[in-house]
Parts: C-alpha cells; sequence; structure tokens
C-alpha cells in the first residue's frame, strides 16, 4: 500500500526537472544581481567611492589606468553599485559568469565592460570526455557555501546527470576536479595528492571567490589565495556563493562551443 501510493504521487507530479538549457533559464533572485558590468569610462576623475567599500580589494584605480573590477575577487555585495553617483558599475541580472582564463573576469579596459565568457575545451579533449564528464570536488577549506549550491545540481529540479556530468567519490574515477574554498594550509598536500590521483588528461574547475582568489579571507598566512597557486586551473565561476545556474552554464561551456551539449 505504501508502494503503491508514492508511486501514485510521483506520477501525479510529473516531471520536476528545469527545462533549463533547452527552455528559458530561470529568473535570478532579486538580491542576487547577476553579473557585474563596469563602464570605466563613466568613473569621475576625483572618484574612488567603490574602492573604499569593496571588502575584498576587488576594485582599483591607479592613477593612470582606468577602474579595474576583479570579479574573481568580487563576493558581489553591490556595495560598489550602491556608492557609484555615476552609475558606472550596475548589476546585468546575467548568471552567465565562467571564464576560461583569469584576467577574463578582470573589468575596466577599454571593450572590457562585461567578462569574456568561457569557451569550450579543446576538440580533442571534448572527443574524449563526450558526454561523460566525472568530477572530483574537493572542499578545500570553505564555509560550506559554495559546496551547498553545487550539491543542489544533484537534486530532482537541475539533475544534472542528464547531461552526463557527475561527482565520483575518488579521483582516480574523475575526469577532473571542482575545488571550493580558499585552499587552507591543512588541505594544500590533499588537494595537491588528490589532483596527480586523476588520471591525465584533466580539468581542474575553482568554483567561487574563494578558490578563485582567497575571497574575504585573502591575504591572511593560513591559505593560499585560492587554487591557481596549487594546481593549474581550466575553468573559473565567480560568485560567493555562485547561483547552481551560473555553475551549471559554466560546466556545459566546457563540453560544447555553444554552452549547451548538441545532443542533449
Amino acid at each position: 500500500m505504501f508502494l503503491r501510493d508514492t508511486l501514485l504521487n510521483r506520477l501525479r507530479r510529473g516531471c520536476e526537472t528545469l527545462a533549463y538549457p533547452h527552455g528559458p533559464a530561470p529568473a535570478l533572485p532579486d538580491r542576487h544581481g547577476g553579473a557585474l558590468r563596469l563602464d570605466a569610462a563613466r568613473c569621475p576623475l576625483d572618484c574612488a567611492a567603490c574602492v573604499a567599500v569593496c571588502p575584498t580589494q576587488a576594485i582599483t584605480r591607479l592613477p593612470t589606468e582606468p577602474t579595474a573590477l576583479d570579479l574573481g575577487r568580487c563576493i558581489f555585495c553591490a556595495e560598489c553599485v550602491r556608492v557609484c553617483p555615476a552609475g558606472a558599475i550596475t548589476q546585468t541580472g546575467d548568471h552567465r559568469m565562467a571564464a576560461r582564463h583569469r584576467e577574463d573576469l578582470v573589468l575596466g579596459a577599454p571593450g572590457r565592460e562585461q567578462l569574456r565568457l568561457a569557451e569550450a575545451l579543446g576538440e580533442q579533449l571534448r572527443n574524449l570526455f563526450g558526454r561523460s564528464l566525472r568530477l572530483r570536488q574537493v572542499s578545500a577549506g570553505g564555509c560550506n557555501a559554495c559546496e551547498a549550491d553545487t550539491n543542489v545540481l544533484s537534486t530532482i529540479g537541475w539533475d544534472l546527470g542528464r547531461f552526463g556530468i557527475q561527482f565520483v567519490a575518488s579521483p582516480r574515477h574523475a575526469d577532473g576536479l571542482l575545488i571550493t574554498g580558499p585552499v587552507s594550509q591543512n588541505m594544500e598536500l590533499a588537494l595537491e595528492k588528490t589532483y596527480a590521483a586523476v588520471p591525465d588528461p584533466k580539468v581542474v574547475i575553482a568554483v567561487g571567490a574563494c578558490a578563485i582568489a582567497g575571497g574575504p579571507f585573502r591575504g591572511n598566512p593560513p591559505i593560499r589565495d585560492g587554487a591557481s597557486p596549487c594546481v593549474p586551473v581550466d575553468l573559473y565561476i565567480p560568485g560567493c556563493p555562485p547561483h547552481p545556474l551560473t555553475i551549471l552554464d559554466g560546466l556545459l561551456r566546457l563540453l560544447s562551443p555553444a554552452g549547451i551539449p548538441a545532443s542533449f
């Protein structure tokens, strides 16, 4: 009786998996704001209000250079948006933020008002991985926020497995690592050993401001300011924490030039 009622209830509920990426992307919460945009040409010459309020030194302004905003360091608190008198920094509401190169996350130079989105892996690697990408997640001293939003992707609403992407328990069964946290000294050796245990060729994905650049902990002696000083990183996904939609978009961009595997 219990089993029958359970199955009937499940059938009545129907498919609850998000239609994305074939349907429209779900709207981000109002408090999220999405990726930031910087129009440095609008910055007043005598203004540095955004630099003063940034808690992670993600914004810099040198005398002879335009204002620069590093989305890899940014925790998206939106204080810079609030204090900017010229509206040079704005929220776009766009969930897409993953980048292949660290420098692509830095805004402000002419033509770089918005970040350069990630490109797919090379054809040889895409052919090798195909529809299968197995990732070992490493929590390298994180607060569990990025870990929680990564875990959401395995729930019924997101169903990461439908894209052939799964998290595995052993690095020896993995195609790469997904790293969260600023990499504490106590986790540095563990991360390096885990990386070494993944068979070649492999990919490394840094998720969140901490894994990219140390986040709010940057500059503290007990941490390494992100994964890059320890292992080579192939994909950077900004946020504090990144929205699950941002993480999913970044993962799909590795598998297909269009950001969506053509076979799905």
